[in-house]
């Protein structure tokens, strides 16, 4: 008996946290996961479908702008964020609950696909407004709204979450399965000659308009902002080709169907394509049909990048794992070296530079006149950036030593270990969930405008970090 005692006081000892000895703790972890859910299902959610914030009455709700209660919004943090954080919930408890609850969101993002194969940034749900959107699963209506946007991760972040959940339903759920493949061809047929992506898209292009050529400074450039229609542009700004390339490397490991991994490659042969000639051989944020630097919006002028350009470089970095084809190292030297000759003063980097001077380029913040001097730049935009070029020339060092190291699926993250931090946060998000299964916190609804009396909110970022959190100390505490 005695032995016994010892025995049981031994194995409390030495069991990780919210194991052995302390199972209160892991069953509360447990109830506040499924409340919170709950409440998010039953009382949050239209259709399935998520905003990003919402006032703590529901009364008034918003994503990157005003809506209603018959939207949801895909840019994240919208319904892909929740859909996935509700995956990754199934995942670390195994509990169906959080299965069917991510379902019925993909669910929603399958009634929000549009006759053109991606995503706007919102779906109407309300049959009425529907009428005017060229929704697929709808009878077809004449002139309807049908463009697909990449901007913002909106169409990729969509297709993310069907693609894990296709994948977790073992292609059985036929609306979901039948959604992601239009989507991918879609997509690959909206894909230029060259290997670039749109910002937006509501057709295939003609690829006789869209010459493959490399990169090249125009003779001129307006240093005035030239108002044009952007969204057709070769693009790389907000990680618009980073996105669409990460999207495609996880469709040919979830579908095994090599067209999928060809479509990447071909978009990191664009970038190989759209470097910039020396004396300044990185990028630029988007490009024209005879690839020369254009403006965008009235403060994204001609002009190389520093922000991009880095992530064009992690872009490479990734394709080269992922595939091993040297090709996608060889631009990055003399990128890095261009980027490290060109920091400014204080160690960081210009947003842009001037083509062919490389002198760094910024706004006036009132009237947004193209200027060299950083005296008096907009606050709404970074101007100057982070130097990041140390850890990738050490990534690239290392490939470079030791080659590609491909790993079966990266998506798949390993089972986090049991510790006192993860039953810390989790426990603080414990306490700070209500007794209605919110998350209830200090806020403002910006859409609105200054007069709006919100100060209290529900926002999906929160929730899907207090969900990972539930979860992460979840699964590193599963028997």
């Amino acid at each position: 008996m005695r032995f016994v005692v010892y025995a049981a006081l031994l194995i409390g000892l030495l069991a990780p946290p919210g194991q052995a000895g302390d199972g209160s703790t892991r069953d509360q972890a447990a109830s506040a996961l499924r409340n919170a859910v709950g409440f998010f299902r039953a009382r949050v959610a239209v259709e399935g479908g998520y905003l990003w914030r919402y006032s703590e009455d529901l009364s008034r709700r918003q994503g990157e702008e005003k809506a209603t209660a018959t939207m949801a919004w895909v840019q994240p943090p919208g319904t892909p964020a929740v859909g996935l954080a509700l995956l990754n919930a199934h995942e670390a408890a195994g509990d169906p609950y959080y299965l069917d609850a991510a379902r019925e969101t993909a669910h929603a993002l399958v009634r929000g696909q549009l006759r053109s194969g991606g995503w706007d940034y919102s779906i109407e749900f309300d049959p009425r407004l529907r009428s005017r959107i060229a929704y697929r699963v709808d009878p077809e209506v004449k002139n309807g709204r049908n463009v697909s946007t990449l901007d913002d991760d909106t169409t990729q972040a969509a297709l993310r979450l069907l693609m894990r959940i296709d994948r977790a339903l073992k292609f059985e759920d036929a609306a979901i399965h039948e959604s992601v493949g239009f989507a991918l061809k879609a997509l690959r047929n909206a894909q230029y000659p060259n290997g670039a992506w749109p910002q937006r898209f509501d057709r295939a292009p003609d690829p006789a308009r869209f010459p493959v050529t490399k990169a090249a400074s125009p003779d001129d450039w307006s240093r005035t902002y030239l108002k044009a229609d952007y969204r057709g542009h070769y693009t790389l700004n907000d990680n618009t080709l980073a996105d669409m390339i990460d999207v495609f490397l996880e469709a040919g490991r979830i579908y095994d169907r090599p067209e999928y991994q060809k479509a990447a490659e071909r978009g990191g042969d664009f970038l190989l394509l759209a470097q910039m000639p020396e004396p300044q051989p990185a990028w630029a944020q988007q490009y024209d049909a005879e690839m020369h630097p254009v403006w965008a919006r009235k403060f994204e002028p001609p002009s190389i990048t520093g922000g991009e350009s880095q992530g064009a470089l992690k872009v490479l970095l990734h394709l080269y794992r992922e595939t091993g084809h040297d090709r996608f190292l060889a631009p990055i030297p003399k990128a890095l070296a261009y980027l490290r000759r060109s920091r400014l003063d204080d160690g960081r980097l210009a947003r842009f530079y001037e083509l062919k001077t490389n002198r760094p380029l910024y706004f006036t913040k009132d009237d947004y006149e193209l200027t060299y001097s950083d005296a008096n730049m907009p606050t709404h935009y970074a101007f100057k950036i982070g130097d990041g070029t140390g850890s990738i020339t050490r990534e690239y060092e290392r490939l470079k030593a030791n080659g590609p190291d491909r790993r079966t699926d990266p998506t798949q993250t390993a089972r986090p270990r049991p510790s006192k931090v993860l039953e810390t946060r989790a426990m603080a998000v414990v306490k700070a969930l209500d007794d209605q299964g919110r998350w209830v916190e200090d806020g403002r609804l910006k859409a609105f405008g200054p007069d709006d009396p919100t100060r209290r909110v529900i926002d999906c970022g929160t929730f899907i970090r207090n969900v990972d959190a539930l979860s992460r100390y979840l699964a590193s505490t599963r028997p």
